[in-house]
């Protein structure tokens, strides 16, 4: 569990790695700013498709196995950013987009397996690991990278990736017993024909968009929209992702404290005031207010409905979750675009920031739905009426 974290740390940092080494590439490649844009297209085009490789390549190989091919797909694709060339560049990103696509969902569900009588009290934590990763990357970059080269970062990052690489491969066949005893006590029935199963799906999609949508626009939206007067130490997107990591660090003491149904819907209503402070606020302090205020409360509600799609079905579910991965990245893409949408053709930014208030109102809708299906038992009703063991 401790390699997992470890990991999934170093994971959060390559996660975000383009974002503030992009300066650097722009200069060495000559890129123009849609040149730029479309190297994120790269990296989210290759984490879709390790989503979509997620379920059968565990099914084959193993969680530990996978984990450490991701690692190697980090290794080579991170490397290859210092190749100079606009071709390496995109093949370099597109490469680690695959080797995070991969590692994220391979994570969160061998977490799940090594521990699932804990398991939204493990997710918690180690997507603290992947936030706090996050979080690093920035200063990390500052450190490590000169104007003209991030040899050194690329190094650095190499070099962690080849010790976690090589530990998960020491350690696979210590593990490899509880794979083989989970597979033989999965369910036979098929989740994905089960409407429960596609409603946590798209919780997913819907929650991991207003995530990305605040993460990518929230600095454009303070520069844009507030009175930024006065000096602060920090902006609205650190804030905001500091408190999404303190409330997952504080994730396990709040599952002690309170049942997965409750603590889903508190954060749900926080995260509707969070965003309404940011939609009605004037000055950059209201800003921060709301922006605190919505990252507490989306910290710990991936890591629930994850927890609560494998209590619903079963140990076994954990390498049959590929759709809740695949809906998970569509959901950042598109409701981040939708947000620029509707700011473009609304001239207003705060305009396109109620999509996002639209989003945490449907998820608590939507989350209403899944509780009481839960309580109706109707989460384990097939199309056929066979139930999957529990």
């Amino acid at each position: 569990m401790l390699l997992l974290r470890v990991g999934f740390l170093v994971t959060g940092i390559l996660t975000v790695l383009l974002g503030q080494i992009l300066p650097v590439l722009s200069r060495q490649l000559s890129l123009t700013d849609q040149e730029a844009g479309s190297l994120f297209i790269c990296q989210f085009g290759g984490s879709l498709l390790g989503a979509f490789c997620y379920s059968s390549l565990s099914n084959c190989y193993g969680y530990p196995k996978i984990l450490a091919a991701s690692c190697v797909l980090m290794i080579c694709g991170t490397l290859m950013l210092n190749l100079g060339s606009w071709f390496s560049c995109v093949a370099a990103i597109s490469i680690y987009g695959f080797g995070i696509g991969l590692n994220i969902p391979t994570t969160n569900m061998f977490v799940v397996e090594l521990d699932h009588s804990r398991s939204a009290s493990n997710l918690s934590i180690v997507n603290f690991f992947w936030g706090f990763g996050a979080i690093l990357s920035k200063p990390f970059v500052d450190i490590t990278q000169t104007s003209e080269s991030i040899f050194i970062t690329t190094a650095a990052l190499a070099t962690a990736l080849t010790l976690v690489m090589i530990v998960f491969l020491v350690y696979d066949k210590r593990v490899e017993k509880v794979s083989v005893e989970i597979q033989e006590t999965s369910s036979p029935v098929s989740i994905w024909t089960m409407p429960f199963a596609w409603l946590l799906a798209v919780f997913n999609f819907i929650h991991i968009g207003v995530e990305s949508s605040v993460g990518g626009w929230i600095t454009t939206y303070q520069d844009r929209v507030v009175d930024s007067g006065g000096t602060f130490m920090l902006s609205a997107a650190s804030l905001f992702f500091l408190t999404l990591v303190i409330g997952r660090m504080l994730g396990p003491v709040i599952f002690r404290l309170a049942s997965e149904s409750s603590v889903i819907f508190f954060s749900l209503a926080v995260m509707i005031v969070g965003t309404g402070v940011i939609l009605y606020a004037e000055t950059l302090s209201a800003l921060l207010l709301g922006a605190a205020i919505l990252g507490f409360g989306c910290s710990v509600v991936f890591p629930t409905n994850m927890s609560r799609f494998t209590g619903t079905f079963g140990p076994g579910s954990t390498q049959k979750a590929m759709p809740l991965f695949v809906l998970s990245s569509l959901g950042g893409a598109f409701i981040t675009w939708l947000v620029g949408y509707v700011s473009t053709h609304s001239g207003d930014l705060r305009s396109g920031f109620y999509v996002i208030l639209g989003c945490s109102l449907s998820l608590m809708a939507l989350n209403i739905i899944i509780s009481r299906m839960q309580k109706g038992n109707w989460s384990i009703v097939t199309a056929t009426n066979q139930r999957p063991s529990q």
